[in-house]
């Protein structure tokens, strides 16, 4: 097996990288605890396992596995119906069950098939998962009593009564705010985070603000060096299942992107499998020590490699970094206040705000349009479990669609030795062979397109077609439904069906007894090495049939 560190020695430039990387993942994995309704230590466990673990086998390099925001809402999304005691040790369950299924995604090879999920209903999504945080959150950061079930009702019961809002609160969390986007716009954006959390904490505590929520408020802040734990095996449930696996679709769709966005320096591809099994592997390490879901994570790993990381050592050395510092500054965890968490949620989430991506998938036409607007209401009004299936299924529809929509029929004329694109005629004549040819997927809805699009064989006399089927090595039963059909009709008028181009494993699968079965007859001429030599004998021969005598 090959050694997955294979030319990736650790480098000075690794543990440096990973310094900052561990000061920005600090905060970051305390917000999405809060973001997941939890202890935000829960965040603070994962983003040092996911790093360290997850970083060792990913095959892009300088990815980052640690906390991001939409797997943290949809686990969050997952637990509100889970009692507050039990919330913990079924997040710590849902990470594990995710980490499982990632790894099985892995070992079946499904990474092929993230290329389904349509770009406008990601984007859509991940709006969505951002105005849900910036709605949701809003409430926090003002230190306001909210209501609603979902986080746009939230957010409008706390504007419609403002006389709940905390002032000190609201004043820490709007500091941390203008910190956040100041400090970074300068050379200090890699401690932007750190920075705002670290001036408004020394201000609740030089005032002594007790009415400002902080960390210690959520739950108890454990001290010394986080240990493994088994997880708590009664808090399963089907809820928690389909928590689990919506997770497993988001990481996974995410890590993808990362992998996009991030190739690696020595100009290697990665392997979105291996990916896989990597935050398959963080999400395992983060639930045993109590930590929350991980995954490939954009904006960590764009940290990464601006703070110099050459290998993917970079990423495992941030997450020893976060691990020192969690052990030696585990009492001022607690006094972190809960406002900021909320001004770096609302400020990452405010980010993801992609005018000109939004402007270009706008402009892509009206099927881009409605798959943007569906799955960003869907995400704003449903649970984020359900958002997800919404997504995906609403990805598989257009991805049918647009093979449907995208299909074309021609004409192949015979002119000399050679075939020429021609109108494909919407009825046959007396004696007339046509030959046609097919561009896009005869799959299912594309199969029942070009049924539409078939030369009408009614009231002709002998009519001859032959569909050219070059390059296509697997079918679909929809499309034998289609064919057969047409054969039939074409024999009751005389006529026949040719089928040229045709590559060994398809003659295989429609055999004489097959076809027998279906009551029909169909000639097959094989693919050779030459381009048009079979259709060109399909021709000859079909000339045979109809006039005794070959091709002029």
């Amino acid at each position: 097996m090959r050694n997955p560190f294979a030319g990736q020695r650790m480098t000075k430039a690794d543990i440096g990288a990973g310094v900052p990387g561990a000061i920005a993942g600090v905060p970051d994995g305390m917000a999405s605890g809060l973001l997941a309704g939890v202890n935000p230590v829960h965040g603070l466990y994962a983003s040092m396992a996911g790093r360290f673990f997850g970083g060792f086998g990913t095959s892009t390099r300088l990815m980052v596995v640690t906390t991001t925001s939409a797997s943290a809402l949809a686990a969050g999304s997952t637990l509100t119906e889970i009692a507050p005691e039990d919330r913990s040790a079924a997040l710590v369950l849902l990470t594990l069950v995710a980490g499982i299924a990632m790894i099985v995604a892995a070992v079946l090879r499904l990474g092929r098939y993230t290329r389904f999920v349509s770009h406008s209903v990601m984007t859509g999504f991940l709006l969505g998962i951002a105005a849900n945080i910036v709605l949701g959150q809003l409430p926090v950061l003002l230190g306001a009593p909210s209501e609603g079930s979902v986080a746009a009702l939230k957010a409008l019961h706390v504007l419609t009564h403002p006389r709940g809002i905390d002032w000190r609160s609201a004043l820490v969390g709007v500091a941390a705010i203008v910190l956040l986007v100041v400090l970074s716009r300068g050379r200090l954006r890699s401690v932007a985070s750190l920075g705002a959390l670290v001036v408004p904490t020394a201000v609740v505590l030089a005032f002594g603000w007790d009415e400002v929520a902080t960390v210690a408020d959520a739950g108890a802040i454990p001290t010394g060096v986080p240990l493994p734990h088994l997880p708590d095996l009664s808090v399963l449930s089907p809820s928690l299942l389909a928590g689990a696996l919506a997770v497993t679709v988001i990481v996974l769709v995410q890590g993808a992107g990362v992998a996009e966005s991030a190739p690696n320096p020595d100009g290697s591809r990665s392997r979105i499998d291996r990916d896989f099994c990597a935050q398959g592997i963080g999400n395992i390490a983060a639930g045993l020590f109590r930590g929350m879901p991980v995954g490939g994570s954009l904006g960590q790993t764009a940290i990464n490699v601006t703070s110099g990381a050459r290998t993917r050592w970079g990423s495992v050395w941030s997450g020893l970094w976060i691990l020192v510092i969690l052990v030696a500054l585990t009492g001022l965890v607690g006094k972190v206040p809960m406002p900021t968490l909320a001004a770096i949620l609302i400020v990452a989430a405010a980010g993801a705000f992609d005018i000109d991506r939004l402007v270009a998938i706008w402009g892509s036409g009206s099927i881009s349009r409605t798959a943007l607007g569906v799955t960003f209401v869907a995400t704003l009004l449903l649970p984020v479990t359900a958002a997800v299936g919404v997504g995906v299924g609403l990805s598989l529809l257009l991805q049918l669609n647009q093979e449907a929509m995208d299909l074309k029929v021609v004409r192949l004329r015979v002119e000399g030795d050679r075939l020429v694109e021609d109108t494909l005629p919407k009825r046959l004549s007396d004696n007339e062979i046509v030959i046609m040819d097919v561009y896009g997927s005869l799959f299912y809805a594309g199969a029942r397109t070009l049924q539409t699009r078939l030369p009408d064989p009614a009231g002709a006399h002998d009519p001859i077609v032959i569909l050219r089927l070059r390059g296509r090595t697997s079918v679909s039963a929809t499309f034998l439904h289609v064919l057969a059909d047409y054969a039939r009709r074409l024999d009751e008028v005389g006529g026949r069906l040719y089928l040229s181009g045709v590559d060994p494993r398809i003659r295989a699968v429609w055999t004489d007894q097959l076809l027998a079965g279906q009551g029909v007859s169909i000639e097959f001429f094989p693919a050779t090495h030459t381009l048009g030599e079979s259709t060109l004998a399909a021709y000859a021969d079909a000339e045979i049939r109809l006039h005794g005598h070959g091709r002029d």
